[in-house]
């Protein structure tokens, strides 16, 4: 009996161990997703925000981890980003800097949008690509929202003048990012179904 006891026991630290593991590797790696996606970038003439991949990253990863997770994978990032590890778009000047300087708004909204579209696709029962649509949407709208915000506070201008550089030149772009993340987190939980079906 003790025998049984301490072996469950310790199949039950192991399971703890191996969660943790996993854990810390989700947010390692979805830090690593956002820093990759922020060199995918193309300067814009007209204002100071370049247009990049980090949206669809963010997204995606609100889509594929647990609201703390996703949380804790940006904020990573961002203290990645402001020690002055190359994971921001190469346009600005990197650390602090850039996160004080006018895409600031953006980049400080990350974790929270994480969270939030996490908490939103799970809160859903039988996650499809209609939920993730609208949980991506809502989340996209926040970190356009937030940039357009903090750009006010940085440049002081008009708020036509702000739509126009931080709004609007990235609502096309952002639609398509919101539609294949969340055709991707559907497409991957349909898959993992089938196999635990076939598991069976």
């Amino acid at each position: 009996m003790a025998q049984s006891s301490a072996s469950t026991a310790a199949i039950t630290s192991g399971s703890r161990a191996y969660s943790s593991v996993r854990w810390i590797g989700s947010i390692v790696a979805g830090s690593a997703l956002v820093a990759v996606c922020a060199h995918v970038a193309v300067p814009l003439f007209f204002t100071p925000v370049p247009m990049t991949l980090q949206p669809f990253a963010v997204l995606l990863l609100g889509l594929s981890l647990e609201p703390t997770a996703a949380f804790a994978a940006l904020a990573l990032y961002l203290v990645e980003g402001a020690a002055a590890l190359p994971v921001f778009t190469p346009q600005g000047p990197g650390g602090i800097l850039q996160l004080m300087g006018p895409t600031g708004g953006y980049l400080m909204s990350y974790p929270f949008v994480a969270a939030l579209v996490s908490f939103l696709y799970r809160k859903v029962r039988g996650r499809r690509f209609a939920s993730g649509l609208v949980a991506a949407a809502a989340g996209d709208a926040l970190i356009l929202a937030s940039g357009a915000t903090w750009m006010a506070v940085v440049t002081h201008q008009h708020f036509s003048t702000l739509l126009s550089l931080s709004v609007v030149p990235f609502l096309p772009g952002d639609a398509l990012k919101v539609c294949a993340a969340a055709a991707i987190a559907a497409g991957w939980l349909r898959l993992r179904k089938t196999e635990e079906t076939v598991g069976r």
